[in-house]
């Protein structure tokens, strides 16, 4: 009997370490001449492969930054969320749009349709119906999809604007989580806005527009450094009180993606236009100055100390380039657009995952140290140098 239990024992060590040796293994091994592109264009068709290929086999993204005894995560569920998953898919479904604007790509095509069959049931409703506003950037990801006919999913954006009316607060604003009803985090403008214009726009639903705006502006005013004007993490509904970090590189990401997209869906004329406009040309004066001299934000953006995000750079990256149509700031916000591209070519493993993104936040003030492979990244970084694409014509 004790021979049994040494030798279950034995094996049962042997699978732990394995599990833990394995993770660490791949990286090191993957970072093996790590940032040899200098060609847009090579790099471009690279990191758009592996996009097409996470888009239906998305890496799953740690909850936990533990990187031992890993197996025990995995065991308790403590080691990935579906919920995460829905921004990386979100990310990976609007880079690839982009690439559907230079036409259709038969493979591209079939992986997007195969994506959209896993996701949906014949009635166009969510097969799995989320729970959790992240799922209205998914659904914003699925509504731009360029030569796809969407509207059969027509069902699942009523779902998601039911959804986000469900976690309405007081205020008129809405919560992150139902059960975190007095604080307004920096997230929730990436996830619900884009999808509000562009829904209350398509739809007729001013309402959803309306709240889009107020979303952001009561953001503008109680979450943000009035003079480097950059924003908290979150804030407390009762004081105001800012909580977490002023100047957490992806929290700029965040209301960089939900302000832009909401700007650049509204048309010319449209009431709000302008009033987004100014926080826009505001915001892009402000993260410019924190840019890095390799193009790229820290984590923490306002100390040269801590570690560059490729997270935080491909999302601002993304905001500098759609910024740039702004007369007033355009040259300034297309340079800081190229010193991003540069960067994120430098970080971008032989393979064309983009590496080093800061891995997911534990609460208010708690954030990951682990910096590595996320497919959030890679689909801002296809967004953008296909849109840059666009723009500039020619690649080099």
């Amino acid at each position: 009997m004790l021979e049994i239990i040494a030798i279950v024992f034995i094996v049962v060590t042997i699978i732990i370490v394995a599990i833990d040796i394995m993770p660490i293994s791949k990286d090191w091994l993957s970072r093996i001449y790590i940032g040899r592109y200098t060609n847009k264009q090579e790099w471009n068709q690279s990191i758009t492969q592996v996009g097409v290929k996470w888009l239906n086999h998305t890496p799953k993204i740690k909850v936990t930054d533990n990187t031992r005894l890993i197996a025990i995560d995995m065991l308790k569920g403590n080691y990935s969320k579906s919920v995460i998953q829905h921004w990386q898919e979100a990310s990976l479904l609007l880079g690839l749009n982009e690439c559907l604007k230079n036409g259709a790509d038969k493979e591209l095509i079939i992986g997007i349709e195969q994506f959209l069959n896993a996701k949906f049931d014949t009635s166009g409703n969510w097969k799995n119906v989320p729970s959790n506003i992240d799922s209205a950037i998914l659904a914003y990801g699925v509504m731009k999809l360029e030569g796809i006919n969407t509207e059969r999913f027509k069902p699942a954006y009523d779902s998601t604007w039911s959804l986000i009316q469900s976690h309405l607060g007081e205020d008129g604003t809405v919560q992150y989580r139902k059960f975190m009803k007095n604080y307004r985090y920096v997230d929730t403008i990436g996830f619900i806005c884009p999808f509000l214009v562009s829904y209350g726009l398509k739809y007729n639903k001013p309402e959803c527009v309306e709240l889009a705006v107020k979303q952001i502006e009561q953001y503008q005013q109680n979450g943000m450094l009035d003079e480097h004007y950059i924003p908290s993490h979150a804030y407390h509904l009762d004081n105001s009180m800012p909580l977490g970090l002023y100047g957490w590189g992806r929290g700029l990401g965040w209301l960089a993606i939900g302000l832009i997209d909401a700007w650049h869906e509204l048309p010319e004329g449209n009431e709000y236009k302008p009033r987004l406009e100014h926080f826009v040309t505001r915001f892009a004066k402000s993260i410019l100055t924190f840019q890095g001299k390799d193009g790229n934000w820290n984590w923490t953006v306002t100390r040269r100390e801590t570690r560059a995000d490729s997270s935080a750079t491909a999302t601002l990256g993304w905001f500098l380039l759609q910024a740039s149509q702004i007369e007033e700031i355009s040259e300034e916000c297309i340079e800081g657009t190229e010193r991003a591209i540069q960067y994120l070519m430098k970080v971008t493993r032989r393979n064309g995952a983009v590496d080093f993104s800061q891995g997911d936040t534990k609460d208010i003030g708690v954030y990951s140290m682990l910096f590595n492979v996320l497919p959030f990244t890679q689909g801002f970084c296809i967004r953008i140098i296909n849109h840059y694409k666009h723009s500039r014509v020619v690649l080099k």
